[in-house]
């Protein structure tokens, strides 16, 4: 797939300038109108209302003998009219009763108010797999349970930008189109239905202020010294999507460019050298208590973690610039046991329940732009979008990019920055 820089950001430009003026309106304010016009690079371009930010580092794991997968199944039904109508969908996914999700932490975006929403709906019953997995881990599981058609193998994934076009490539997910599919910007989805954005959000530091006095306003101040021991990635950089991408924006703020991550590797190796970066893997647990103050992540989590600390510890969020942006998306897996129930759950993400449930928890869903034209967007999930001012500054690579950095951080981490990160139990 062909993506345009320019038509990247103007998406976002334009989801930013709407969630702007519809939070304006709610208040009784005029808004003036967008410009038509941007200068050259490296500011935005001007809004095109059809187009949309590509992004996501993949995240992939340590280049290993591919196993030989057994054939697939035929796909299934491509949208829910072909199933006889939504209603239909519903009967055959409650027949099969249960659906095998992974990867999804319940505070990554309030995942675990969509799961319980889609038990509660459907009487579905939902197996979790690994909620800590990255993208990586997640094609790993499909490829490790080809065939099977029990709970250990996933239905659906939701991965990092990149894994969708790979995903399909290597022929490991299935077609489907939700009903909503038309609302889904065409540079975030594929065409034949293998893979589609679902929400996106930018990089941030969280800084737990208990511990950390001087808070960083960037990437380059985490060299200082004063920061030493407080630094944490909050996964493994040969296979985890927000580390990897970690790496990536870091290296935008220390000489790097889109199409130069070596100076995020080399970031990250001095970084280790002044003991700034420790090998203890952060997590939410481990930064309310203090082990590891400073961590990237998500706007989306760091400003959900924020609300859940409610000033214990108090945690200040930190968006660094270059503003560094990421999609993920969803697909079926091609060997899914319960295909009707990975449909019925698509329809689930990508309705409007789901897509306001992100919203509310800081993400931006990629239907967003359309469900604000058809004023379907409380005012107070508006409030809870980081500042349009902000999300038109960011920046989001093109998949060819993405596909470039991704090889060379997960391949050149071990003999650059020689750091093991390890999970603590």
């Amino acid at each position: 797939m062909t993506l345009n820089r320019n038509n990247r950001r103007a998406f976002l430009r334009m989801s930013a300038i709407a969630m702007t003026g519809a939070v304006m309106a709610a208040c009784g304010q005029a808004m003036t109108a967008a410009p038509t016009a941007a200068p050259a690079e490296p500011t935005a371009a001007p809004v095109d209302p059809t187009a949309v930010p590509a992004t996501a580092v993949a995240e992939a794991p340590v280049a290993t003998a591919e196993p030989v997968l057994p054939p697939a199944p035929p796909a299934g039904p491509l949208t829910a009219a072909e199933i006889g109508g939504f209603d239909a969908l519903v009967e055959k996914a409650k027949a099969e009763g249960e659906l095998t999700v992974i990867a999804l932490p319940h505070d990554w975006l309030n995942y675990g108010a969509v799961i319980e929403s889609f038990k509660q709906k459907y009487g579905i019953k939902v197996n979790e797999l690994n909620p800590d997995a990255g993208s990586g881990d997640e094609i790993a599981a499909i490829k490790a349970n080809a065939g099977n058609t029990g709970p250990q193998a996933p239905d659906v994934i939701d991965v990092g930008f990149a894994f969708g076009p790979s995903s399909k490539e290597a022929k490991l997910v299935q077609p489907y189109q939700v009903q909503t599919w038309g609302d889904i910007p065409a540079d975030l989805k594929d065409a034949e239905g293998y893979w589609y954005g679902a929400y996106y959000g930018v990089l941030s530091l969280a800084v737990n202020k208990d511990v950390v006095t001087n808070t960083p306003k960037g990437w380059a101040d985490l060299a200082k010294p004063e920061y030493k021991g407080q630094f944490a990635l909050t996964g493994d950089p040969r296979s985890s999507n927000q580390a990897i991408q970690s790496v990536y924006a870091a290296g935008l703020a220390n000489g790097g460019t889109l199409d130069n991550a070596l100076p995020g590797l080399e970031f990250f190796a001095k970084l280790k050298e002044e003991g700034v970066l420790v090998e203890t893997m952060g997590n939410a647990s481990l930064f309310t208590q203090g082990e590891t103050p400073i961590i990237p992540m998500w706007s989306y989590l760091t400003l959900a973690m924020r609300d859940t600390a409610a000033g214990n510890p108090e945690v200040e969020v930190i968006i660094p610039e270059p503003v560094f942006g990421g999609v993920y998306v969803q697909a079926i897996s091609a060997y899914a046991p319960h295909p009707y129930a990975a449909r019925l759950w698509q329809e689930h993400l990508f309705s409007d329940e789901v897509q306001l449930i992100w919203a509310k928890a800081y993400g931006v869903p990629t239907r967003f732009a359309k469900m604000l034209e058809a004023k379907v967007v409380p005012a107070e999930v508006l409030a809870n979008i980081p500042s349009a001012d902000l999300m038109a500054k960011a920046t989001f690579p093109s998949l060819e990019q993405l596909t470039a950095s991704k090889t060379l951080i997960t391949e050149q981490w071990d003999s650059i920055v020689k750091m093991e990160i390890k999970k603590v139990d």
